[in-house]
């Protein structure tokens, strides 16, 4: 075979190469135009409209263009460091509180139980109820002072526990807002921790078992790491989810008492609907914005860093 016979068949290869490589970029397409649509391009807009004194109904005046001016004032107001200090409270609470509910759900309805796939669409349902009805009903359970809640602390106690003002008490408001939001969105990660769970092969319990690790022992070396991409994947999605708190405070305590369950999306919508001042709120949102990424990228790197 000649050199000229033997360079002939690559040139189907190179083109088999590129039509594949169209082919790809066809298939992420869609993708990365709606990504362009509905996250980069309201980001960009976001940080333009930031730099301006737009209001939210357009007024006579023009719309200047004030540089960070917006920024400099977030920075400070007091309100908004208070209001980033509690969802920051919120986020630290949270995410023992839920993802741990979670994980030790997930876990024992990974086991052969009867009636696992009823108790598993049970504990999911809260997630698919409107969040909207579980602060009307939470509300009313959290009542003061004859709510539920308070009347089961009562007889718990022999009334020794006088009634406790979870909604109107600066000390209890964010810890009843924990409570409610933990239960309501628990089921997600637990959905996700079932199917992490799911995807740990068999073989390796039976040959820990062959090789006498008891039940903890194959815990601590099968399934935890074998959960590992599942635990930064529930951590970061419950960080962001945390500090995008929001519609519970809205509903049940409006930011009080005394400022105590004010949070930075609820400090937005605040400034850019009722103060009217949507560049301000846009400059609100682009700092949440940054502060959940570099969050969320932190996050991930000293997880991986301590093997977790």
């Amino acid at each position: 075979m000649t050199l000229q016979q033997s360079v002939v068949p690559a040139r189907p290869v190179r083109r088999r190469g590129r039509g594949r490589m169209f082919q790809e970029i066809g298939m992420l397409a869609p993708a990365l135009v709606l990504l362009t649509a509905f996250l980069i391009v309201p980001f960009v807009l976001s940080f333009w409209t930031a730099m301006t004194n737009q209001p939210l109904v357009p007024r006579p005046t023009p719309v200047r263009f004030i540089g960070f001016n917006n920024f400099l004032r977030i920075f400070k107001d007091d309100l908004f460091w208070t209001s980033l200090w509690n969802v920051s409270r919120f986020t630290f609470w949270i995410l023992p509180v839920q993802c741990g509910l979670a994980f030790a759900t997930a876990l024992l309805l990974h086991q052969k139980l009867p009636l696992r796939n009823f108790f598993r669409g049970l504990f999911f349902l809260p997630a698919i109820t409107s969040i909207v009805v579980v602060c009307v009903v939470w509300g009313t359970l959290f009542q003061y002072p004859t709510g539920p809640f308070n009347q089961i602390l009562g007889f718990l106690s022999g009334g020794h526990i006088q009634p406790i003002d979870w909604l109107g008490d600066p000390e209890w408001a964010m810890f009843s807002i924990v409570l409610l939001s933990a239960w309501q969105a628990y089921g997600f990660q637990m959905i996700v921790y079932l199917a992490g769970l799911q995807g740990i092969p068999d073989e390796l319990y039976d040959a820990g078992k062959i090789d006498g690790a008891n039940s903890f022992q194959r815990f601590w070396h099968v399934t935890m790491p074998g959960l590992r991409p599942t635990h930064i994947f529930v951590l970061v999605i419950t960080t962001i989810q945390a500090f995008k708190l929001y519609t519970q405070v809205a509903i049940l305590t409006q930011g009080g008492p005394k400022s105590s369950t004010e949070t930075v999306v609820h400090y937005m919508v605040r400034a850019g609907f009722e103060e009217q001042k949507l560049g301000y709120a846009s400059a609100v949102s682009v700092i949440l914005f940054l502060i959940v990424l570099v969050i969320a990228l932190l996050q991930r790197q000293l997880l991986r860093r301590f093997d977790v």
